[in-house]
């Protein structure tokens, strides 16, 4: 038995991956402990809901929560790092590590002290932590959930520490003892740029054991007579498909519902309210984010399932997320952009739906024609999607990848 440690950036509930990574090798026999952060009270009792009775366990390794005086303090003093860190670095270009986010020094602190036989990273806070931890002779894996250094438009990268970042990315790459991303075209570019064996291969898919949770109420849709549209993400706002979705939905006259599920700030009301059409108003639906352990059954509801992601951004068009993987396990057809991450998908599943060109309004509202005008196709693509992740895509098929790349990772001598 080992120790492990899993390192996340943040909540508990908004890494899935985090979870299923830790059921597979808890699981497996070994010790295992995730720490993150903590925002929010709501997050909290998220984070300690999907703790509960499991043989892993959960704590954060920084507590943000603004409720009493102290945690005011932390949080604006947390805060107020990473501001002066980010001013450094515009105007004078000094580096440091508070640039990629809250909490990590703190983050590498906790690595230090578990002393774990191997600790995990994501994020770019995990990039400099798996760098220190390198220093110091310790195990260290690395999961490109995301190509960090790749995920950000051109216009927001001259304001980051992008070579940097890079450099840490192709440290941890090269000497890690464990590597895994989420597509195998997302691998091989990895590979390329840092000249590194490709990290494995783990699609960012769920179990098959969740599908009996399904509940069977209906929650999101009002009118069951019309088929419905469903798109998620955390947070609802510019840049993640919507734009294309309302004026391709303008386009098609055939009726439908249109849910969405995610957090629409305030301050993106203004550019929401701006890009629903008025005559589609009365069929869109906003929802807020729900328990990871709720998420199967809305999306169940629906009939298509809208995975927009962008190609103008390296890390969006490689990755797989895991939205695609959910559509096809609660059996909704999808309609997706084809992106280089979703086409490797789609290959192996043609017949789950469409994939169609990015930023294309006419393409989109051709998709959506075809699939709301034809009930016999629409049913053929969800049956297509839910065999597809039944047969291929299930969690069970990639979990024996972790469980043996861990106890290959633990069996490597450290320097």
């Amino acid at each position: 038995m080992a120790r492990i440690l899993i390192l996340a950036a943040g909540h508990l509930w908004s890494n899935p991956r985090s979870q299923k990574e830790a059921n597979t090798l808890a699981g497996a026999g070994h010790q295992v402990k995730i720490r993150g952060i903590w925002f929010d009270q709501a997050g909290v009792e998220r984070d300690l809901s999907l703790a509960s009775g499991k043989t892993w366990q959960f704590e954060p390794f920084l507590d943000l929560r603004p409720r009493t005086p102290i945690g005011q303090a932390r949080n604006l003093l947390a805060r107020s790092r990473n501001r002066m860190a980010r001013e450094a670095y515009s105007r004078l270009g000094i580096s440091s590590p508070a640039l990629f986010g809250y909490g990590t020094r703190e983050m590498l602190r906790t690595a230090i002290q578990t002393a774990a036989h191997l600790t995990i990273v994501r994020s770019e806070a995990g990039m400099w932590v798996a760098n220190a931890l390198l220093e110091r002779g310790q195990r260290v894996g690395i999961d490109f959930e995301d190509w960090y250094s790749e995920d950000l438009p051109s216009e927001s990268r001259a304001t980051r520490p992008i070579r940097w970042l890079k450099e840490l990315e192709r440290r941890a790459a090269a000497e890690c003892v464990y590597a895994v991303t989420t597509s195998a075209v997302m691998a091989n570019a990895i590979a390329a740029e840092y000249r590194v064996p490709a990290p494995r291969v783990v699609y960012n898919t769920f179990p098959l054991g969740d599908s009996p949770r399904f509940d069977g109420n209906r929650r999101d849709r009002k009118n069951m007579e019309i088929p419905s549209v469903h798109w998620f993400s955390q947070t609802i706002g510019p840049g993640r498909g919507l734009e294309l979705l309302f004026v391709a939905a303008d386009r098609v006259t055939l009726p439908f519902e249109i849910h969405l599920r995610g957090r629409l700030l305030a301050n993106n009301a203004g550019w929401f309210a701006a890009i629903v059409p008025p005559g589609l108003r009365e069929r869109v639906y906003v929802h807020d984010t729900v328990p990871n352990e709720e998420l199967p059954s809305r999306i169940a509801e629906h009939d298509i399932g809208l995975a927009l992601e962008a190609q103008n951004v390296r890390s969006r068009n490689l990755t797989i997320t895991n939205k695609l993987f959910q559509y096809m396990q609660a059996g909704l057809a999808i309609i997706a952009t084809d992106t280089a991450g979703q086409r490797e998908v789609f290959s192996q599943a043609p017949d789950m739906g469409l994939l169609i060109r990015n930023d294309d309004p006419d393409a989109l509202a051709r998709a959506l024609g075809e699939l709301l005008g034809d009930a016999k196709r629409l049913s053929a693509a969800k049956g297509a999607a839910a065999a597809a992740f039944q047969e291929k895509f299930h969690w069970e098929r990639q979990s024996g990848v972790v469980a043996q790349l861990v106890d290959r990772a633990i069996a490597v001598r450290r320097h």
